[in-house]
């Protein structure tokens, strides 16, 4: 079922060797893919460049595919053919899709994805901001849930100005749970209290572990999110009061969590680890449906995604060289039908 004439072939990003970098990126020609029933066929406008496509590229993330494949998670375009009857009724509509595990991924004029992996977007939200539905307004709200179910009355973040870490930030201003935001630079903090955040650390400061345990304790926090690991996950674990938990959701330092024994063991630290496929996997449970509903409703103000700059697929290098420096100021996007 199409609604317009489809080519035969599209241009596509074809990773052919984990642990290649960039230059294991291929731009090739391939088939236009077919939906099958339960899927539909999206031509896309705008596909982020995220720490978890370089994880992927490096074959260090979750999921691991044969090779040769298309990366990107998410993005956004326009739905162009169903495989099936209740499908149909999307052709033609503006939508945000996350990429199926198993099958190519974003970073391709067209890309086949689930139906239940596929959400219409509102007119007010562009090509960008609709690339950026899923991945981290998702894990956001996923966290804050994590927050609001364990009752726990103060929080701390590290990467905190990061696109994930300023929508946590937003979240809990709007739920008036105090956060602690641990950042690098001074810029950073300024941009965080021009956000509105009432408590920043820099980690580059003399005297940060104490000024952060000192800040932790105040506050009474007993509930960390720690998208950096290495060291990062010991200083936060030792921080927080007794009895607080350290939530692991990325490894932006390139590292492994170091974590003292004695935190776990005289403390009753906790050290958990969060993927957002494994939340949704989950099943529509109650705290899935209200993400479903609310997180689209909220695009643009709660889960805003800065745009740094977009590429189309033939500059994937320059793409990714630019994604993966300075990340405060913005995602980074192919846009493969521009």
């Amino acid at each position: 079922m199409t609604a317009e004439a489809l080519p035969e072939t599209m241009r596509a990003l074809c990773l052919t060797d984990y642990g290649g970098g960039p230059h294991a990126l291929r731009l090739v020609r391939r088939p236009v893919p077919k939906p099958a029933p339960g899927q539909l066929l999206v031509r896309v406008k705008a596909a982020p460049i995220h720490p978890a496509d370089q994880m992927f590229m490096r074959g260090q993330y979750g999921v691991k595919k044969p090779l040769p494949v298309v990366p990107g998670f998410e993005g956004s375009g326009t739905v162009v053919a169903a495989g099936s009857l209740a499908g149909r009724l999307l052709v033609g509509r503006r939508v945000g899709v996350s990429s199926a595990q198993s099958q190519d991924g974003t970073w391709a004029e067209y890309v086949v994805v689930p139906m239940s992996q596929c959400l219409p977007l509102l007119p007010g939200i562009d090509d960008e901001q609709g690339a950026s539905l899923f991945v981290n307004p998702f894990s956001a709200w996923a966290m804050m849930e994590l927050a609001r179910q364990g009752k726990h009355r103060a929080l701390v973040q590290s990467a905190a100005a990061s696109t994930l870490g300023r929508m946590l930030l937003r979240l809990s201003l709007q739920a008036g749970i105090p956060l602690v935001n641990i950042v690098r630079r001074a810029e950073q903090e300024e941009l965080l209290r021009g956000l509105g955040a009432e408590h920043v650390v820099n980690s580059s400061e003399p005297e940060f572990e104490e000024r952060l345990r000192l800040r932790c304790h105040e506050l009474g926090v007993t509930l960390g999110f720690d998208a950096v690991a290495g060291a990062m996950t010991g200083q936060l674990l030792q921080a927080l009061p007794e009895g607080g938990t350290v939530v692991v959701y990325g490894a932006l330092s390139g590292e492994e969590s170091r974590v003292p024994v004695g935190e776990l063991i005289f403390r009753r630290q906790k050290v958990e680890g969060f993927w957002l496929g494994t939340w949704l996997s989950q099943g529509f449970g109650k705290s899935q449906l209200r993400a479903l509903v609310e997180v689209p409703l909220r695009m643009g103000k709660a889960f805003e995604t800065p745009v740094r700059a977009c590429f189309p697929l033939e500059a994937a290098e320059e793409a990714l060289r630019l994604a993966g420096t300075d990340m405060t100021s913005g995602k980074v996007f192919f846009t493969p039908n521009a």
